[in-house]
Protein backbone atom coordinates (compact mmCIF):
# COMPACT_ATOMS: atom_id res chain seq x y z
CA UNK A 1 0.00 0.00 0.00
CA UNK A 2 1.36 3.38 -1.02
CA UNK A 3 2.19 6.01 1.55
CA UNK A 4 0.47 9.38 1.30
CA UNK A 5 3.65 11.04 0.03
CA UNK A 6 3.94 8.41 -2.68
CA UNK A 7 0.34 9.05 -3.67
CA UNK A 8 0.88 12.82 -3.79
CA UNK A 9 4.01 12.29 -5.87
CA UNK A 10 1.85 10.66 -8.54
CA UNK A 11 -1.16 12.97 -8.32
CA UNK A 12 0.35 16.43 -7.79
CA UNK A 13 -0.33 18.71 -10.76
CA UNK A 14 1.58 21.87 -9.90
CA UNK A 15 4.50 20.49 -7.92
CA UNK A 16 7.09 17.76 -8.28
CA UNK A 17 7.85 15.71 -5.18
CA UNK A 18 10.80 13.50 -4.39
CA UNK A 19 11.40 11.77 -1.08
CA UNK A 20 15.08 11.00 -0.67
CA UNK A 21 15.78 9.23 2.60
CA UNK A 22 14.69 11.58 5.36
CA UNK A 23 14.32 14.57 3.03
CA UNK A 24 11.31 15.71 1.03
CA UNK A 25 12.15 17.78 -2.06
CA UNK A 26 9.27 20.03 -3.15
CA UNK A 27 9.60 21.71 -6.56
CA UNK A 28 7.14 24.42 -7.59
CA UNK A 29 6.41 23.27 -11.13
CA UNK A 30 4.86 26.08 -13.15
CA UNK A 31 7.93 27.30 -15.08
CA UNK A 32 5.79 28.67 -17.96
CA UNK A 33 4.70 31.45 -15.56
CA UNK A 34 7.97 31.61 -13.62
CA UNK A 35 6.40 29.37 -10.95
CA UNK A 36 3.72 31.90 -10.06
CA UNK A 37 1.03 30.23 -7.97
CA UNK A 38 -2.75 30.13 -8.26
CA UNK A 39 -5.37 28.77 -5.82
CA UNK A 40 -5.11 25.15 -6.98
CA UNK A 41 -1.36 25.23 -6.39
CA UNK A 42 -1.78 26.78 -2.93
CA UNK A 43 -4.17 24.06 -1.79
CA UNK A 44 -2.02 21.33 -3.30
CA UNK A 45 1.02 22.62 -1.43
CA UNK A 46 -1.00 22.90 1.79
CA UNK A 47 -1.80 19.19 1.52
CA UNK A 48 1.84 18.37 0.81
CA UNK A 49 3.09 20.21 3.88
CA UNK A 50 0.32 18.67 6.00
CA UNK A 51 1.59 15.23 5.01
CA UNK A 52 5.21 16.22 5.54
CA UNK A 53 4.43 17.48 9.03
CA UNK A 54 2.72 14.22 9.96
CA UNK A 55 5.21 11.79 8.37
CA UNK A 56 7.62 10.50 11.04
CA UNK A 57 10.03 9.26 8.37
CA UNK A 58 10.55 12.71 6.83
CA UNK A 59 12.71 15.10 8.85
CA UNK A 60 13.62 17.97 6.48
CA UNK A 61 11.99 19.62 3.45
CA UNK A 62 13.61 21.58 0.62
CA UNK A 63 11.58 23.97 -1.54
CA UNK A 64 12.82 25.03 -4.99
CA UNK A 65 11.41 26.25 -8.30
CA UNK A 66 11.39 24.43 -11.62
CA UNK A 67 13.61 25.78 -14.38
CA UNK A 68 16.62 28.07 -14.26
CA UNK A 69 14.94 31.48 -14.15
CA UNK A 70 12.68 31.56 -11.15
CA UNK A 71 12.08 30.22 -7.65
CA UNK A 72 8.62 31.79 -7.54
CA UNK A 73 7.36 35.22 -8.62
CA UNK A 74 4.35 35.14 -6.32
CA UNK A 75 0.71 35.26 -7.34
CA UNK A 76 -0.36 34.35 -10.86
CA UNK A 77 -1.81 37.79 -11.59
CA UNK A 78 -3.63 36.67 -14.75
CA UNK A 79 -5.61 34.14 -12.73
CA UNK A 80 -6.24 36.72 -10.00
CA UNK A 81 -7.44 39.25 -12.58
CA UNK A 82 -10.02 36.76 -13.85
CA UNK A 83 -11.24 35.79 -10.37
CA UNK A 84 -10.94 39.26 -8.86
CA UNK A 85 -9.52 37.85 -5.63
CA UNK A 86 -6.97 35.46 -4.15
CA UNK A 87 -7.87 32.16 -2.50
CA UNK A 88 -5.56 30.59 0.07
CA UNK A 89 -5.78 27.69 2.50
CA UNK A 90 -5.61 28.55 6.23
CA UNK A 91 -1.87 27.78 6.11
CA UNK A 92 -1.35 30.70 3.72
CA UNK A 93 0.54 31.33 0.49
CA UNK A 94 1.89 28.02 -0.85
CA UNK A 95 0.36 26.37 2.21
CA UNK A 96 3.33 27.65 4.16
CA UNK A 97 3.40 31.34 5.09
CA UNK A 98 0.74 31.04 7.82
CA UNK A 99 1.90 27.67 9.09
CA UNK A 100 3.30 28.34 12.55
CA UNK A 101 3.23 24.85 14.04
CA UNK A 102 5.70 23.12 11.69
CA UNK A 103 8.80 22.39 13.77
CA UNK A 104 10.67 20.41 11.11
CA UNK A 105 13.45 22.33 9.31
CA UNK A 106 12.70 23.91 5.93
CA UNK A 107 15.29 25.01 3.36
CA UNK A 108 14.60 27.33 0.44
CA UNK A 109 16.86 26.69 -2.55
CA UNK A 110 16.40 29.94 -4.48
CA UNK A 111 17.41 29.36 -8.07
CA UNK A 112 16.28 32.64 -9.61
CA UNK A 113 13.60 35.24 -9.02
CA UNK A 114 11.97 35.22 -5.57
CA UNK A 115 9.44 38.02 -5.79
CA UNK A 116 6.27 38.80 -3.87
CA UNK A 117 4.82 35.55 -2.57
CA UNK A 118 7.98 33.79 -3.70
CA UNK A 119 10.01 35.83 -1.24
CA UNK A 120 7.32 35.16 1.37
CA UNK A 121 7.84 31.43 0.86
CA UNK A 122 11.60 31.79 1.25
CA UNK A 123 11.25 33.92 4.39
CA UNK A 124 8.92 31.29 5.88
CA UNK A 125 11.73 28.74 5.58
CA UNK A 126 14.47 28.39 8.20
CA UNK A 127 17.43 28.55 5.81
CA UNK A 128 17.84 30.18 2.41
CA UNK A 129 20.56 29.12 -0.03
CA UNK A 130 20.59 31.28 -3.15
CA UNK A 131 22.17 31.07 -6.57
CA UNK A 132 24.31 34.07 -7.53
CA UNK A 133 21.77 35.27 -10.11
CA UNK A 134 18.83 35.15 -7.68
CA UNK A 135 16.91 38.35 -7.11
CA UNK A 136 14.45 39.22 -4.38
CA UNK A 137 11.78 41.82 -3.78
CA UNK A 138 8.20 42.75 -2.95
CA UNK A 139 6.79 44.43 -6.08
CA UNK A 140 3.18 44.31 -4.81
CA UNK A 141 2.72 48.11 -4.37
CA UNK A 142 3.35 48.51 -8.10
CA UNK A 143 0.23 46.47 -8.87
CA UNK A 144 -1.96 47.97 -6.14
CA UNK A 145 -1.30 45.34 -3.51
CA UNK A 146 0.88 44.73 -0.44
CA UNK A 147 2.88 41.71 0.77
CA UNK A 148 0.26 40.64 3.30
CA UNK A 149 1.06 36.94 3.19
CA UNK A 150 3.60 37.51 5.93
CA UNK A 151 6.14 39.37 3.81
CA UNK A 152 5.79 42.77 5.47
CA UNK A 153 5.74 41.21 8.92
CA UNK A 154 8.78 39.00 8.41
CA UNK A 155 10.92 41.55 6.59
CA UNK A 156 10.63 44.21 9.30
CA UNK A 157 11.55 41.58 11.90
CA UNK A 158 14.53 40.22 9.99
CA UNK A 159 16.10 43.43 8.65
CA UNK A 160 16.98 46.82 10.15
CA UNK A 161 13.93 49.08 10.03
CA UNK A 162 15.18 51.55 7.43
CA UNK A 163 16.47 48.79 5.14
CA UNK A 164 13.17 46.90 5.35
CA UNK A 165 11.01 49.99 4.84
CA UNK A 166 13.16 51.15 1.94
CA UNK A 167 12.56 47.87 0.16
CA UNK A 168 8.88 47.60 1.08
CA UNK A 169 7.92 51.16 0.14
CA UNK A 170 9.61 51.12 -3.26
CA UNK A 171 9.13 47.57 -4.52
CA UNK A 172 12.82 47.54 -5.43
CA UNK A 173 14.49 44.26 -6.26
CA UNK A 174 17.75 43.34 -4.56
CA UNK A 175 20.45 40.86 -5.46
CA UNK A 176 21.53 37.65 -3.75
CA UNK A 177 24.72 39.39 -2.66
CA UNK A 178 22.71 42.21 -1.07
CA UNK A 179 20.48 39.65 0.64
CA UNK A 180 23.59 37.96 2.04
CA UNK A 181 24.92 41.29 3.30
CA UNK A 182 21.56 41.97 4.97
CA UNK A 183 21.73 38.58 6.69
CA UNK A 184 18.58 37.50 4.89
CA UNK A 185 20.13 34.43 3.25
CA UNK A 186 22.59 31.87 4.61
CA UNK A 187 24.73 31.27 1.53
CA UNK A 188 25.15 32.43 -2.07
CA UNK A 189 26.75 30.07 -4.58
CA UNK A 190 27.11 29.69 -8.36
CA UNK A 191 23.95 28.12 -9.76
CA UNK A 192 25.77 24.91 -10.67
CA UNK A 193 26.67 24.48 -6.98
CA UNK A 194 23.22 25.20 -5.57
CA UNK A 195 22.20 21.57 -5.10
CA UNK A 196 25.52 20.56 -3.54
CA UNK A 197 25.41 23.53 -1.17
CA UNK A 198 21.88 22.58 -0.07
CA UNK A 199 23.04 18.99 0.41
CA UNK A 200 25.85 20.21 2.69
CA UNK A 201 23.29 21.88 4.96
CA UNK A 202 21.14 18.75 4.87
CA UNK A 203 24.07 16.51 5.84
CA UNK A 204 24.91 18.74 8.78
CA UNK A 205 21.30 18.66 9.98
CA UNK A 206 20.95 14.91 9.51
CA UNK A 207 24.00 14.46 11.74
CA UNK A 208 21.89 16.00 14.52
CA UNK A 209 19.01 14.34 16.35
CA UNK A 210 15.77 15.26 14.53
CA UNK A 211 13.82 15.83 17.74
CA UNK A 212 16.60 18.13 18.96
CA UNK A 213 16.26 20.17 15.78
CA UNK A 214 12.49 20.38 16.20
CA UNK A 215 12.87 21.46 19.82
CA UNK A 216 15.43 24.06 18.80
CA UNK A 217 13.18 25.47 16.09
CA UNK A 218 10.12 25.53 18.32
CA UNK A 219 11.94 27.31 21.15
CA UNK A 220 13.65 29.75 18.77
CA UNK A 221 10.34 30.71 17.15
CA UNK A 222 7.97 30.66 20.13
CA UNK A 223 10.27 32.41 22.57
CA UNK A 224 9.58 35.60 20.61
CA UNK A 225 5.98 35.41 21.85
CA UNK A 226 7.28 36.52 25.27
CA UNK A 227 8.38 40.08 25.87
CA UNK A 228 10.70 39.22 28.77
CA UNK A 229 13.64 36.83 28.51
CA UNK A 230 12.81 35.25 31.88
CA UNK A 231 9.29 34.50 30.67
CA UNK A 232 10.61 32.96 27.47
CA UNK A 233 13.04 30.70 29.33
CA UNK A 234 10.42 29.54 31.83
CA UNK A 235 7.75 28.90 29.19
CA UNK A 236 6.80 25.35 28.25
CA UNK A 237 7.83 23.97 24.87
CA UNK A 238 6.24 20.61 23.94
CA UNK A 239 8.92 19.72 21.41
CA UNK A 240 11.61 20.20 24.03
CA UNK A 241 9.81 17.83 26.40
CA UNK A 242 9.46 15.27 23.61
CA UNK A 243 13.19 15.56 22.94
CA UNK A 244 14.10 15.01 26.59
CA UNK A 245 11.84 11.94 26.80
CA UNK A 246 13.07 10.40 23.54
CA UNK A 247 15.20 7.36 22.77
CA UNK A 248 17.53 9.70 20.90
CA UNK A 249 18.24 11.61 24.13
CA UNK A 250 19.59 8.33 25.52
CA UNK A 251 21.36 7.35 22.31
CA UNK A 252 23.34 10.60 21.96
CA UNK A 253 25.29 10.46 25.24
CA UNK A 254 25.68 6.70 24.91
CA UNK A 255 27.19 7.03 21.43
CA UNK A 256 29.53 9.76 22.69
CA UNK A 257 30.69 7.56 25.58
CA UNK A 258 31.19 4.61 23.24
CA UNK A 259 33.06 6.77 20.72
CA UNK A 260 30.78 5.94 17.78
CA UNK A 261 28.38 7.89 15.57
CA UNK A 262 24.85 8.05 17.00
CA UNK A 263 22.00 6.27 15.26
CA UNK A 264 19.04 8.63 15.35
CA UNK A 265 15.54 7.18 15.21
CA UNK A 266 13.45 10.28 15.71
CA UNK A 267 11.66 8.85 18.70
Amino acid sequence: MQSTIETLTQTAQHTELRAEGRVLHVTLNRPHVLNALHPHAHFELAQIFDVFAADCDLWIAVVRGAGERSFCVGTDLKVRAKKGRDEYPPSGFAGLTHRFDLDKPLIAAVNGLALGGGLEIALACDLIVAAEHARFGFPEPGVGLAAMGGGVHRLVRQLPDKVAMGLLLTGRQFSAQEALAYGLVNQVVPVERLDSAVNDWIEDMLACAPLALRATKQVARRNLDHAALAEAIRAGYPAAQSMLNSEDAVEGPRAFAEKRPPVWRGR
